[in-house]
């Protein structure tokens, strides 16, 4: 049997820590969520490896090391709002709901947002919510966002999404300029006079989110 605590320890030390990840609150987060429980049954063993993980409707459970450095980038703050685009299961949110005030997830696979909300529900996290709806187009309901964060590697920020960005508002993703699975950029784009600044932080490869590869793209 899998010992998960060990397992997760072991994910902070050897794929956390020494990938530049600094910020207490967020090894904290990492450090006591159990990852196990957002992933299928049949592959919990495989929770805290470091590597991408399939959860079915083209969806992943991103590499640990990769989900860490997007939102250390993010820099969340209590108090703040997040967005997380292309939830999945829900473990992006339940780590930024350690770390702000409120969180969504929207996912358009109404089986994934199911088990997304199951999940926050038994693990008692009652500051988070998960919708199921079209991810390409966010969550303008809520908006604005202080942090939002793609769940999945995108050409690039879409305007729909980009549009519910607050101002000095963060967005954190990793893009691929539209070429598919290759190595992209892991890049925050921050928001000043209604303008979406980018800058790229570092180099990584996940897999993309489906509904994004047609759709059009933040222009400036």
């Amino acid at each position: 049997m899998t010992d998960f605590a060990a397992a997760r320890a072991n994910m902070v030390e050897s794929q956390i820590r020494p990938n530049k990840v600094t910020d207490p609150a967020l090894i904290g987060a990492m450090g006591a969520l159990p990852r196990e429980q957002f992933v299928p049954a049949g592959r919990r063993p495989l929770a805290y490896v470091d590597e991408d993980l399939a959860l079915g409707a083209g969806r992943h459970l991103m590499e640990p090391m990769v989900l860490a450095r997007l939102i250390q980038t993010a820099a969340p703050e209590a108090g703040e709002i997040a967005l997380v685009v292309g939830c999945g299961t829900g473990y992006a949110v339940a780590v930024l709901s350690r770390l702000c005030e409120t969180v969504i997830g929207v996912e358009s696979d109404a089986a994934l947002a199911g088990r997304a909300a199951e999940t926050l529900i038994d693990l008692g996290i009652d500051n988070a919510l998960v919708v199921e709806g079209p991810s390409s187009e966010g969550y303008p309901k809520q908006a604005p966002y202080d942090v939002i964060l793609f769940d999945g590697a995108i050409p690039d920020f879409p305007d729909a999404v980009a549009a519910q960005c607050a101002e000095s508002g963060r967005m954190v993703g990793v893009l691929t300029g539209g070429v598919g699975r290759g190595v992209g950029r892991a890049t925050i784009g921050t928001k000043f006079g209604g303008i979406v600044s980018k800058r790229p932080v570092f180099d990584a490869s996940v897999p993309p989110l489906p509904e994004f590869v047609e759709t059009g793209v933040f222009r400036f």
